[in-house]
């Protein structure tokens, strides 16, 4: 998804610069760099443990950061940066037996603003059903509840942790094209907490990969998944697997080995060369190829490429 006010020349909603949060003495959130532009759908991915909600709540000031920087819309003092922000941590919880309008209602008398129910029900889609019980709703109205939750008071930015955890299809779905009409229609900038990597990749425009509290990755999408420079991957199949070894083998770097594709087919890395010629050279050295498909690099490999296993983890160990 492409930002609607664009990414590269847009000035940066939510910028965090070394941050820093300790648990007794324990590093969870180490040196921590993001830097989301306005109007942007924002990912926010790591393993579960990476340390994405605490690195939340620090930029919400819900918790005391141990060093670094938070600034939102320019505005750096944790008091007023809240008039501009909207937020979600977690499941959100209500009282059942209430209305979704009076559990609104009531949530924001706390926060001594209670203007906007309507309007926040209405863009959320629960103006139908906003007179009934809670204990009625599913899940989905329920996370859809949080966010309207989130979006009293008008804020510019809304920070949302987990939005879709424990959803079914439908109801992720529903979440997904619900925060991508806030970006596209109110112009709201949105930042996502998430494990859930095809969620992620398919509706947001940026994304930064957290790992063991540190940010490996951040960029767009389409920047990330093509960042392997003139490299082409390609699922090879073929009738003489020892033949097709020997011939990439003597392609002098060209073409390398990356592991094993699907159905027993080999994963190629091409460079220097484009498909076809590759193609040729398996065919004069006498290897049948009976598979050969360009393969397009998800999120998921990029995640699984830049994050650690705990088999790794242990040998660091």
């Amino acid at each position: 998804m492409e930002s609607p006010l664009g990414n590269l020349e847009s000035p940066s909603a939510l910028r965090v610069r070394g941050l820093e949060r300790r648990y007794a003495g324990k590093p969870v959130v180490r040196g921590l760099e993001l830097d989301v532009k306005v109007g942007d759908l924002y990912g926010f991915l790591g393993p579960n443990g990476a340390g994405k909600t605490t690195a939340i709540r620090c930029m919400l000031g819900l918790i005391q950061k141990d060093a670094g920087e938070v600034e939102i819309l320019g505005e750096r003092d944790p008091v007023r940066q809240r008039t501009g922000v909207g937020s979600m941590v977690e499941t959100p919880r209500f009282h059942e037996w209430l209305s979704g309008r009076l559990n609104l209602r009531l949530a924001c008398a706390y926060a001594g603003n209670t203007a906007g129910v309507d309007e926040a029900l209405l863009r959320v889609g629960l103006a139908e059903r906003a007179d009934d019980p809670v204990r009625g709703y599913s899940l989905g109205m329920k996370q859809r509840l949080g966010i309207a939750r989130a979006l009293v008071g008008s804020p510019k930015v809304l920070i949302l942790d987990e939005p879709t955890n424990g959803l079914d299809p439908r109801g992720m779905r529903e979440i997904r094209d619900l925060l991508k009409e806030l970006v596209r229609r109110d112009r709201l900038t949105v930042f996502v907490s998430s494990h859930l990597l095809a969620e992620v990749e398919a509706m947001c425009n940026r994304v930064g990969i957290i790992d063991r509290g540190v940010l490996k990755a951040e960029g767009r999408v389409t920047d990330l998944l093509a960042g392997r420079g003139d490299v082409t991957e390609v699922e090879l199949g073929v009738t003489d697997r020892t033949a097709a070894l020997a011939v990439i083998a003597a392609s002098d770097g060209r073409a390398t080995l990356v592991g094993d594709g699907e159905d027993g087919r080999l994963l190629v890395g091409i460079s220097g060369m484009d498909v076809a010629a590759f193609n040729k050279r398996m065919v004069d050295a006498g290897v049948g190829v009976t598979t050969l498909l360009p393969r397009t690099r998800s999120l998921e490999d990029l995640f699984l490429e830049v994050t650690s296993t705990e088999d790794e983890l242990r040998r660091k160990a």
